[in-house]
């Protein structure tokens, strides 16, 4: 009898405040969700609850799950990690003309490959390479889907089979336990490794190349330093001594800058410009980091290179979509002006944001953040170090200040799950049992504080 005190399926249907629901969301996941719910109270029934759910309660019910069934599973969060390039959190933020670039392009045809002149069959890579080239010197460019494919494809197409020297002090570990020594592996290659974690000389790389050597590689250990005793070969001794031995030099910067940070007032980082003339031939880095467009993998260097890279089968696997090469295309044109590119280029201009600046703002949003926190937590503000993220100059802080949460009665993990279920989730982290809400990346002060509106901790 119980069971037969729950409304039908029907009945609920007919109700006419589920109507909206039905339009916006069509009867199939209606009909769908709402079996699902009621199968839900049969069972909590069976299991002894107390009374059948009413209409009203079903509604009610039906209506949440709806709404919660079509969220997007991508959202926006408010990233105030301290972590400027946040790998979880999608790393570089795109600049205006970016966004835009890649909407229309997805939006209408394009050219993607088409030669408009010639009428026939073009090459994508046709797109980019004119920019990658003129910024950064090289012969030839192309493009894939990140730079652990870059890699992966420039080692399996001029090494596979044969042998490829590292330094230990190289052999690194990417984001998501991706390591150098796998990809080498996976490229089809075998790892000969060369020199100590700390001191490898040129000797050592001479040493280990025999007839099954296909090419020297270099690996920017860019998420970590070792200091103190230390030694490796500069890279134009590298590609001296590669070509000599009648091999391709190839560098792998991770990250990757194509401007000199310095002017900036930020730590030096790699450019492909100085490995290039250094004698690289060829260099692969990212675009959703230093560079500050979409994930992408990018290879500079010799022509001849690039074709052998250009014509591999693997290069259509990873190869780009075309709303993110128009993305990146509009990217590499702001550094056509460098005058204007930290005004224009999210990732500089969080970088760059000065800390007084940053440090206005939390005194600022204090006080909306104490009264959600009423007399259960307290607010302070406090100075921190910001980090650029992403494996990208890892000893190097920024100086920043935090809104610091802090709590004898609520647990600062409890705070933080209080402030992920935000509208838009703000993530923070924790230190020094409290949380910390790092101001660099918060651009959106409306939004942010809007949000704390009418709720409490």
């Amino acid at each position: 009898m119980r069971l037969a005190a729950i409304p039908s399926v029907d009945r609920i249907l007919q109700d006419p405040r589920l109507a909206p629901a039905v339009a916006r969301h069509g009867r199939l996941l209606v009909v769908a969700e709402l079996r699902a719910l009621l199968a839900q109270y049969r069972a909590a029934l069976k299991s002894g609850a107390a009374l059948p759910p009413s209409a009203d309660a079903i509604l009610h019910g039906l209506l949440h799950r709806l709404d919660a069934s079509m969220q997007p599973s991508l959202r926006r969060v408010f990233n105030l990690t301290g972590t400027v390039l946040h790998t979880n959190l999608g790393r570089a933020l795109l600049p205006r003309e970016a966004i835009e670039a890649g909407a229309a392009a997805l939006a209408e045809p394009s050219n993607l490959e088409y030669d408009l002149a010639a009428g026939e069959r073009g090459e994508r890579d046709e797109h980019l390479e004119g920019l990658l080239c003129r910024l950064t010197g090289a012969e030839a460019a192309t493009a894939v889907n990140n730079n652990a494919g870059a890699v992966l494809l420039a080692l399996n197409a001029l090494a596979a089979g044969r042998e490829v020297p590292v330094s230990r002090g190289e052999l690194v570990e990417i984001g998501g336990s991706f390591r150098i020594p796998e990809i080498i592996a996976a490229a089809g290659c075998a790892l000969r490794e060369v020199g100590t974690t700390n001191r490898t000389h040129l000797a050592d790389y001479d040493k280990a190349i025999g007839a099954h050597t296909a090419a020297i590689l270099k690996v920017h250990a860019s998420n970590y330093a070792v200091v103190g005793f230390t030694a490796a070969p500069p890279e134009s001794e590298l590609a001296q001594l590669a070509h000599a031995r009648g091999l391709p030099f190839v560098v792998d910067l991770g990250s990757g800058s194509l401007v000199e940070l310095e002017r900036w007032g930020l730590p030096a980082e790699p450019t492909p410009m100085r490995s290039l003339a250094a004698g690289a031939d060829l260099v692969t880095f990212s675009g959703d980091k230093l560079l500050g467009g979409p994930q992408a993998g990018l290879v500079v260097g010799k022509r001849e290179l690039i074709e052998q890279l250009r014509k591999h089968p693997m290069k259509r696997a990873l190869r780009l979509d075309k709303g993110r090469i128009a993305a990146l295309e509009a990217v590499l044109r702001l550094y056509l002006d460098p005058a204007r590119l930290r005004e224009r280029l999210p990732t500089l201009r969080l970088l760059t944001r000065p800390a007084a600046q940053i440090a206005a703002l939390a005194a600022r949003m204090r006080p909306a953040l104490q009264a959600w926190c009423g007399d259960k937590a307290q607010v302070d503000v406090a100075e921190c170090a910001s980090q650029v993220g992403s494996g990208s100059l890892p000893i190097d802080r920024l100086p920043s200040a935090a809104l610091r949460i802090s709590s004898a009665a609520v647990k600062p993990a409890a705070i933080a799950k209080s402030l992920r279920a935000m509208p838009i989730p703000v993530i923070g982290r924790l230190h020094e049992d409290a949380v910390w809400l790092d101001l660099r990346c918060l651009e959106d002060e409306a939004a942010f504080l809007a949000q704390f509106e009418g709720r409490t901790l």
